[in-house]
């Protein structure tokens, strides 16, 4: 194991394309996306937080004729999201910061966005996403479920901290923010590369009345 990574940045700079590699079709990804193209309007404006390597969901949801816009924290994701997924837009960015105007998506994803952000962290940013949806908006979220904060764990040979919450509570959080939770959905996954163990992922997703 390396020497610990303290930011997300760093980890993913330094996973690079290894990340599809092991975790490159999970089924409540494919889910999330299949959701949102059923109901989401001809090319509609789409954010894609923590894009990565821009496969599949930027790609998916690019090829069906939607404007997508990925951010994510790595220089190297962003490399990489932008050669393979060319009709997609990609920008490199900390979604603490990064800043959109109000009611301007009709969605938003966000795999795996929040583990590496506190609590805190997560909250706030549930709370602007709210704010960035336009009326009637979905927002998709995957993550690992846990009842973990700062925690230390292995992943892809590099050491890493990680915060989560269980799924009831986040789904709570998600309600806190101002969105309708529309439904939930695990399910196991197995990463396919030596070193990333089998865990667990839920699907939440949501909508912004109006």
């Amino acid at each position: 194991m390396s020497e610990e990574l303290t930011t997300a940045a760093e980890l993913f700079d330094a996973i690079g394309a290894g990340y599809e590699e092991a975790f490159g079709r999970r089924p409540v990804v494919d889910a999330a996306v299949r959701e949102l193209l059923a109901v989401l309007p001809p090319a509609a404006r789409v954010l894609d937080i923590g894009s990565g390597t821009g496969r599949p969901a930027a790609a998916d949801l690019a090829a069906a004729g939607h404007r997508v816009t990925g951010i994510d924290v790595s220089a190297e994701m962003v490399r990489i999201a932008r050669e393979q997924v060319p009709e997609a837009e990609f920008v490199q960015a900390d979604l603490r910061e990064w800043e959109s105007e109000p009611g301007t998506w009709a969605a938003v994803c966000a795999f795996f966005a929040f583990l590496q952000l506190t609590r805190l962290e997560t909250e706030r940013a549930l709370g602007r996403i709210a704010d960035w949806l336009a009326p009637g908006g979905r927002f998709a979220l995957v993550t690992v479920p846990a009842d973990v904060e700062d925690v230390p764990v292995d992943f892809l040979g590099h050491s890493i901290r990680v915060t989560s919450f269980p799924a009831d509570a986040l789904a709570d959080r998600v309600r806190a923010a101002g969105l309708e939770v529309t439904g939930t959905r695990a399910e196991a996954f197995a990463p396919g590369k030596p070193g990333a163990e089998p865990e667990e992922h839920v699907l939440i997703s949501a909508r912004k009345p109006g």
